[in-house]
């Protein structure tokens, strides 16, 4: 069983007791209420390298990243230091994250959210949109099959923008297939969760002309945010670097400085 089979492994099981708790019907009625998603195509489609920053305590690979108190001071830092979207990792086991996270934060910012975690159902696409996200993340490596298909049909009803992630060839031709606008290229393997940075300059230039090119993983300081912008990329999702830096403004100023 890989890393990345026993991650899956406490994801469904974290999601089956959610499902007892708050019904389908439930999430519906939420998802009614809400206003439309916000469009954050604008912004990565826009001159300049957008960051997306990341609401991250800890990670298989690291540990313990940082103590995050209050998600949604963090999430303000990122807004005021130019992010132009936030994620958030809302996966409870190896990540310490959870919806309540989600939740502040959208209620923090007024950019749009994406909410990082393991979508292998439906159900998680509902959550996503009930709790306030504009974005969600599909991850290809565990989505088989039409799997894949109908999650980002359903991102797509929901008015969710689906981030669809990729690590090998095979993976962003299926991405490619589906017409995902926002394709994601991940530099951690995330069975073995080994990075190799040059995953993103080998794919990018395989991802269809047009489509938003976000670089994922592998940034530990301004060499290799520069480095993802000459290859291509459009956006950068970072975590790490910004929770352990202490100066989470700061830092993503210095990082879109350095970019332009």
């Amino acid at each position: 069983m890989s890393i990345l089979d026993e991650i899956l492994e406490g994801v469904r099981e974290d999601l089956e007791e959610r499902e007892r708790e708050v019904s389908s019907a439930e999430l519906r009625a939420r998802v009614d209420d809400l206003p439309p998603p916000l469009d954050p195509l604008p912004a990565f489609r826009g001159p300049g390298l957008s960051i997306v920053a990341e609401v991250k305590r800890r990670s298989p690979s690291k540990g313990a990243l940082a103590e995050i108190a209050d998600p949604a001071l963090l999430a303000r830092e990122y807004e005021a230091g130019g992010a132009s979207a936030i994620s958030v990792l809302t996966e409870r086991r190896r990540f310490g994250g959870s919806l309540a996270d989600l939740a502040e934060v959208r209620k923090a910012v007024d950019i749009p959210v994406l909410r990082k975690d393991f979508v292998v159902s439906p159900y998680q696409l509902w959550e996503t949109r009930a709790w306030g996200a504009d974005l969600a993340l599909l991850m290809v490596v565990s989505l088989p099959g039409g799997l894949l298909d109908d999650l980002y049909g359903l991102t797509r009803e929901l008015g969710l923008t689906a981030v669809v992630e990729v690590h090998t060839e095979a993976e962003l031709e299926r991405a490619a297939n589906i017409g995902a606008e926002v394709i994601g290229i991940n530099a951690r393997d995330l069975t073995t969760l080994e990075v190799d940075r040059s995953v993103f300059p080998r794919l990018v230039e395989h991802v269809p002309q047009g489509e938003v090119r976000m670089a994922e993983s592998g940034v530990s300081g301004v060499a290799d945010v520069m480095a993802y912008r000459d290859a291509g990329a459009d956006a950068v999702l970072m975590g790490e670097v910004l929770v352990r830096s202490g100066r989470p403004r700061a830092t993503v100023e210095e990082f879109i400085r350095a970019a332009r």
